[in-house]
Formats: C-alpha cells, sequence, structure tokens
C-alpha cells in the first residue's frame, strides 16, 4: 500500500491540527463551543452572528467576506458589514410579511448572493431555512416544499414559471414567492430587491436557544418519499471545528467551495464554516469549466480548495498539462467529498497540484464533517481517514435483538457508527419519528454505510449496506471493483452493482466512462477484464463490463449504484429527484 508521508512544514503556514494523538485526548466540545462569540447581552447561540454579525462588529469589518463571480465574468464584493446589513434587511423583511420563528424559509437558486442573504437572514429571524437544488423538477421541489410546510421562497422567475406556478395550489403553506430577477416579477409574487431595500438595516437577534432548529436538509431515500433532516444552531460548533481539522481553513483564507447550495455541503461549507472562520468565499456562478476552473484557481489564490471526486475526475480527464499553464502556489489544501475518492485520483493531485487529495467522510445527518485525512498526517491514498477529535466511531454489526456489537478485527468489514452527542447530529427527521428512531441504538448512530477499520485506525468504506454484493459466500464493497477499473488508463469514471445469480447469489457487473476519443471494441473489452482479474482476482473481478456515456449521479457527485442495479433489472427506479441527469 502506497502511503504519502505528513509533510514538513518549515516555513510555510502551520496546520491547524498539528499533534493528532494529542488532540483528541484533550479536546471537548465546550472548547471548541468557546472559540464562538454566543449572543451579546442574553447569550444563546445563532448561526447568523457566528458567521457575520460579530465579525462586523470588530476588525473584520471591511474585510470580503464573499466573492461573487458571475457567468459573465463579473466581480462583486461583499464585505462582512455590507452582508450583515442585508441579512438583517432580510430578517426585517420576514417581520414584516409575518413570517416568523420555525417557519419555513426555502431557496430555489443556484451559486448567487441573495442565497447567502437569505439563509443567514431566516437563522437571524429564528426562521427554519432550507436550499434546495435549482435542477430539480417540478414534482421534487413540491414534494420538499410540502414536507418541510415551506411559508417563503426565494427564486427566480424562470424558476418559478416553468416549475413552481402551477404547484401554488398544492402548496397552502407557501403565502409569499420572493423573485430576485427579472424586469416583472410573474403574478403572485414580490420583487426581493424591491422589498429588501424597503426594509430595515438594523436588526437585533433575540436569545436563541442552542437547541433550536435552523436547517432542513433533505436526503433521498432509496424508496420512499425524501427525509427531511433536522439540524440546530448548536451545529455550527462542529462547523467551525471540522473546518480548521479537516481544511485546515484559517481566518482569511481564499477558501473555494464548488459544492451545489442545494446539497448539505454547499451550506455547512459553501457559507456557515467559512464565514464564522473569517475566510474570504469564493463563489462562482458558473459550473464546471476546466480552462475557467484553473483560472479561478489561479486569479482567486485560492489557498483551500474543497470539491468532489467527480470533479477531480472530469479534471484528470483533460490531462495534467494543462495545468502548467497557471500559477497553483497559492493552494494549501485540497479536500473531496461525496463519495469515496479513488486512490489514483488522490496520486494525481499530488502529481498536478504538488498536494494529494484529502478526503472526508460525513452525510446529511452528520451535519459536518466525521473522518477525514489531515494536513499534518500520513495519507493512505482510498481511505477516509481518522475520526475528528471529539468524535468517536467504531466498526459494529447489529444483532437480532437490536443491540449493537463493535468489531475490532481490523480485516472486520462492518457497519460504521459514530457515538451519539456531537453538536451538528440531526436532531430528527420531519415528520417521522420512527424513521429517526431506528438510525440509533445502545447510544450510537448507524450510518449505513460499511467499512473496516486498519491497525493505524484508519477507515476504509466499503459500500453503503445496501450496495454491498454477496458473491459465493463474499462481501463485495463496490467501491473497490470501481477504484481498481479507474487505475486503467482508458477509465474515467466506473459504477459497479451486484445481479442475481442462481448459483453464487450475485455477480459482479461494472459500467464505465472511457477517456474522450475512446470506444469500447472485443481488445479493450478483454483487456479490462483481464485487469480487473489480475488486481482483484476472480472471486470480486467483474464478469461484465459496459461502456456508458454518463453514469446515473447525484449533483453532490455519488453514482447511483441503485438506479444502475433497477435499469438493469427493470425494476422502480425510486427517488430521482436528486439525479444530475435522469437520462443518464
Amino acid at each position: 500500500m502506497q502511503v504519502i508521508r505528513k509533510p514538513h512544514h518549515d516555513g510555510a503556514i502551520p496546520p491547524n491540527l498539528i499533534d493528532y494523538e494529542a488532540a483528541c485526548r484533550s479536546f471537548t466540545w465546550q472548547q471548541a463551543r468557546e472559540a464562538l462569540a454566543g449572543l451579546p447581552d442574553h447569550g444563546g447561540l445563532n448561526i447568523a452572528h457566528e458567521a457575520v454579525d460579530r465579525h462586523a462588529l470588530g476588525e473584520k469589518r471591511d474585510q470580503v467576506a464573499l466573492r461573487w463571480l458571475d457567468k459573465a465574468g463579473g466581480v462583486e464584493d461583499y464585505t462582512y458589514a455590507r452582508l450583515s446589513t442585508l441579512s438583517n434587511r432580510f430578517a426585517n423583511l420576514l417581520q414584516t410579511l409575518g413570517v416568523g420563528a420555525g417557519q419555513g424559509v426555502f431557496s430555489v437558486l443556484g451559486r448567487v448572493p441573495e442565497l447567502f442573504i437569505t439563509a443567514l437572514g431566516s437563522w437571524k429571524n429564528h426562521s427554519r431555512f432550507c436550499a434546495l437544488f435549482a435542477a430539480f423538477g417540478p414534482e421534487p421541489l413540491r414534494a420538499r416544499l410540502a414536507i418541510g410546510r415551506a411559508c417563503v421562497l426565494v427564486t427566480t422567475a424562470d424558476i418559478y414559471r416553468r416549475k413552481i406556478a402551477q404547484l401554488r395550489d398544492q402548496l397552502p403553506d407557501l403565502q409569499w414567492v420572493l423573485i430576485i430577477d427579472g424586469d416583472e416579477t410573474p403574478a403572485g409574487t414580490l420583487d426581493f430587491k424591491t422589498l429588501l431595500e424597503a426594509a430595515g438595516p438594523e436588526f437585533r437577534i433575540t436569545s436563541t436557544d442552542a437547541e433550536e432548529i435552523a436547517l432542513i436538509h433533505f436526503t433521498s431515500g432509496t424508496t420512499g418519499k425524501p427525509k427531511g433532516a433536522l439540524h440546530a444552531h448548536a451545529a455550527v460548533v462542529a462547523h467551525i471545528h471540522s473546518a480548521r481539522m479537516a481544511l485546515d481553513l484559517q481566518p482569511g483564507d481564499s477558501y473555494w467551495c464548488t459544492a451545489d447550495p442545494g446539497w448539505v455541503t454547499g451550506i455547512s461549507y459553501g457559507v456557515i464554516a467559512p464565514l464564522t472562520i473569517g475566510a474570504r468565499v469564493i463563489l462562482d456562478a458558473s459550473e464546471f469549466e476546466v480552462d475557467r476552473w484553473y483560472r479561478l484557481l489561479q486569479e482567486q489564490a485560492v489557498n483551500i480548495w474543497y470539491t468532489a471526486p467527480t470533479a477531480v475526475r472530469m479534471m484528470m480527464k483533460f490531462g495534467s498539462d494543462l495545468a502548467r499553464n497557471y500559477d497553483l502556489s497559492s493552494l494549501r489544501l485540497i479536500a473531496s467529498v461525496g463519495e469515496p475518492l479513488n486512490p489514483e485520483a488522490v496520486l494525481w493531485c499530488r502529481k498536478v497540484f504538488g498536494l494529494p487529495c484529502h478526503d472526508n467522510w460525513w452525510q446529511t445527518e452528520t451535519g459536518a464533517i466525521m473522518i477525514a485525512n489531515y494536513r499534518a498526517m500520513d495519507i493512505k491514498p482510498g481511505s477516509m481517514g481518522r475520526p475528528l477529535p471529539g468524535i468517536e466511531a467504531a466498526i459494529v454489526e447489529r444483532g437480532e435483538t437490536g443491540r449493537i456489537r463493535i468489531l475490532s478485527d481490523p480485516r472486520t468489514t462492518g457497519e460504521l457508527a459514530l457515538r451519539r452527542g456531537w453538536p451538528s447530529m440531526f436532531r430528527g427527521y420531519l415528520g417521522d419519528e420512527a424513521r429517526y428512531a431506528k438510525c440509533f441504538a445502545d447510544g450510537w448512530y448507524l450510518s449505513g454505510d460499511l467499512a473496516r477499520r486498519d491497525e493505524a485506525g484508519y477507515y476504509w468504506f466499503v459500500g453503503r449496506a445496501d450496495d454491498v454484493i454477496k458473491s459465493a459466500g463474499h462481501l463485495i464493497g463496490p467501491f473497490e471493483v470501481e477504484s481498481v477499473l479507474m487505475e486503467h488508463p482508458t477509465v474515467a469514471e466506473a459504477g459497479v452493482i451486484g445481479l442475481p445469480d442462481s448459483i453464487i447469489g450475485e455477480t459482479v457487473k461494472a459500467y464505465v466512462v472511457l477517456k474522450p476519443g475512446l470506444c469500447m471494441d472485443d481488445v479493450l473489452h478483454r483487456d479490462l477484464l483481464a485487469h480487473a482479474r489480475r488486481r482483484l482476482g476472480p472471486t470480486v473481478a467483474p464478469r461484465e463490463i459496459e461502456a456508458r456515456e454518463e453514469l446515473p449521479k447525484t449533483r453532490s457527485g455519488k453514482i447511483m449504484r441503485r438506479v444502475l442495479k433497477a435499469r438493469e433489472l427493470g425494476l422502480p427506479e425510486g427517488d430521482l429527484s436528486a439525479l444530475l441527469n435522469s437520462q443518464s
């Protein structure tokens, strides 16, 4: 196994986390809480105060908090003072509309400043904020707006006309729709900018209990309706702690998170964490364009870049020569989340950027990064890393009685579990207490992900419990097979599933996306099969490999194996609302 040894930092900016073992021994969540200010006068903890107001009242008042790059090449800066005032205005706007504590304020927006203003103003007003994917179709939007009992929706004129207008009579809780653009607002809506300008610039956040619900993040299940995970204002404690430890984010950093705001990462680490730390957030309105991305890294002197494995693999498609045209020396750390990061991508980043890509693991339900590869630690490519200080993780199995047993043998695969009690742990599923209760046993949160822990304490992802392939008595993790296929120089992406077999239970089938200009023929097909057998052995290697132009993925970059399997077997595909391309 190749290990990337931790770098020496002489003369460079020292990492936030230097001694992992010592940090784990001494850390307490109270200690992390003390890094925040708390509300003045009356106490409590409010995300918006920690993210902008406390900076606007201090030395960072005139520092750029948000730099927005529009699709046409324009740049607009928002200082912490400006962002504080604009979010004050939005909080006052909500009060003018009669929107109060606990009511749902939703956005269907891309990467625009109005997203930040809406989120921060909602938290100041004690409203619950939820960002939805702008690429959702009408039915996924209707389901989430209904489940979340959205009272206010902030969106664009185009999205409203195409996706929302026909739903209004099915959404009795939706009282107000605010349009951020367009020369004239559609019937039944209000103009966001006009109302914002009319609202007062001063707002005093009233006492906020840390356990008050601040966020709704929707996550799609394999079957059934979307799940609305509830998160409290206390989550900001885990956001700032994890961003410091896992992302090495520091005050004043130029920080770029490529996640869509409709995904939990786009809010937790696109909005809350970097602002709370006092960084400069780079917000790019455009989707992936390889030249634009390299140019952005150079021109914005990005220090910390948080992206997804899919994005890294898309850059890999264009080869390593392109990067040589740009000065990328400002980069201090590259991190990735959304699905496991293949070892090849970790090593490619080190070759091209001079830095490995640091994988980390968390879920919508955990609210923040739980396991990570750290800047000052050795990296084992393909590993999720080690738990954050303050997080206790284990590999467990569930017994028939509902009790769990911790598996200590490093060769054993089991379910990844976390000792409950961290600040960003979700507080429930909207309207589904039974479903929430099933996520816990004996004081542990059961993630539904299968993993193993090696002798050094590093965790390795195997697959979702419902993705794992059982073949001739063997448990085969799709990720392991996918990683090996991606080692082949012709393969850009891979997705692996198990197909029913009357003799051995399941056989392994792989779908691959080839690099540009290549096509599958008999010679390449045989070579791929042989490569997999050499690297994996005949028991684990796929028996079938099929080329596809693209694979079904969520907007966060996860390959939807269940969709591949459903389409292969002619079964119901379940909830497709999070799919990037429903025709994949």
